[in-house]
């Protein structure tokens, strides 16, 4: 908390940004309460929450985040009008100025000149850095690339018109002409419904998935492929995050249009991307070799690896028979992954794709060995 204030207090507060997101979150958990207790539960308005959550949440991932911030793929005019247009209604700032912010997060990760950065605590990676001001805003220069996308400038310049008009008027008038379609709601009742459900509260919800990202991902989960950098893999994030959750991946391979890699991993924000190519509207996706990937984890279960021989030397008795048992183990290993790390170099080097069978097989290796060591008892912790 004092390490909170500190940075708050030092800093200007963004009085128009504070105010929205405050107001948003109140009216979400006392406004929407009492209409549900006034007016009932209406699926309609549900199915328009969902709708608008899902548009909204897949403009910021698939749109502001994978395309516009990253180049991990093309799109053509409709798609990026789409997710312009509901990237506004997430209320998150144009795709120029968001982008601006990623790309200096991922340059400056962890450091004083991240914009949400994690090590000033929770809140300020969270919501923070978007209440208050530590440094003067600088020029966004390192777009360049977007300033030449006549879409993406369009809405920049009418960011708050559209987010308003889609964000907040678009499920309003929904919810009106549902009213007046329907029978059993007054068509002024079904509107603030509208305001209220699909428009502030899944405002709410989806900013907040988008801030866990910057919050909770650098703080919670699995690093497999690098610790380098705070960010993290988190299964449970993906879920409500559109598959934003495999953080950890994400920072070391930021250029891939998946973030979550694995088969088994939720990421409908890949398959969304991997649709829209099917039917021509992306193309050029990008992808991380297979190789590539292993190689990091094999790096990463090295490193483990290295940390164990580390604390044995400073720790443990030469004398000790179970002490050179162990060691003896551990170098063996380590022996191993670097034979494994060169093999994937090599093929990383010279563009040499490995059979599936190969990568099948140093893939359960390297699993196999990091259990070993994570399993492994020291002896003098024994």
């Amino acid at each position: 908390m004092h390490n909170l204030l500190r940075h708050v207090n030092s800093g200007k507060v963004e009085w128009v940004t504070s105010s929205f997101l405050i107001l948003t979150l109140l009216l979400t958990f006392t406004a929407v309460p009492a209409y549900l207790w006034s007016f009932g539960w209406d699926w309609v308005l549900f199915g328009l929450f969902i709708a608008f959550y899902v548009a909204t949440a897949m403009s910021i991932t698939v749109g502001y985040h994978r395309l516009f911030s990253h180049k991990a793929f093309k799109a053509k005019w409709p798609v990026k009008l789409f997710v312009l247009l509901f990237g506004a209604a997430a209320f998150e700032n144009a795709a120029l100025w968001w982008s601006s912010e990623h790309r200096k997060h991922h340059n400056h990760v962890d450091t004083d000149d991240d914009p949400y950065d994690i090590t000033k605590g929770f809140f300020w990676a969270h919501i923070g850095w978007l209440m208050f001001k530590l440094k003067p805003d600088s020029p966004i220069e390192n777009v360049q690339d977007l300033k030449k996308d006549p879409l993406v400038m369009w809405q920049f310049r009418w960011i708050h018109l559209i987010a308003v008009v889609v964000g907040f008027g678009l499920p309003t008038l929904l919810g009106y002409l549902y009213g007046v379609v329907s029978t059993s709601i007054d068509p002024w009742v079904a509107a603030l419904g509208g305001f209220l459900i699909p428009g502030i509260a899944r405002t709410t919800f989806v900013q907040h998935g988008t801030f866990c990202i910057n919050s909770l991902c650098h703080m919670i989960g699995d690093r497999p492929y690098s610790t380098e950098c705070s960010a993290r893999d988190s299964w449970i994030a993906a879920i409500f995050t559109m598959g934003e959750g495999y953080h950890n991946y994400h920072h070391e391979f930021q250029w891939d249009f998946r973030n979550g890699v694995k088969p088994w991993q939720l990421d409908p924000s890949k398959w969304i991307i991997w649709t829209l190519s099917k039917i021509g509207l992306t193309s050029d996706l990008k992808r991380v070799p297979k190789e590539r990937i292993l190689l990091a984890e094999t790096r990463e279960t090295r490193r483990r690896l290295q940390s164990r021989i580390d604390l044995m030397v400073e720790t443990g008795e030469e004398d000790d028979p179970l002490y050179l048992k162990t060691m003896n183990l551990l170098q063996e290993l380590a022996e191993r992954l670097s034979e494994i790390c060169k093999e994937l170099q090599d093929a990383t080097h010279d563009k040499l794709a490995l059979s599936k069978a190969k990568l099948k097989e140093l893939r359960q290796e390297v699993r196999a060995m990091l259990a070993r060591i994570e399993n492994c008892r020291l002896p003098s912790l024994a």
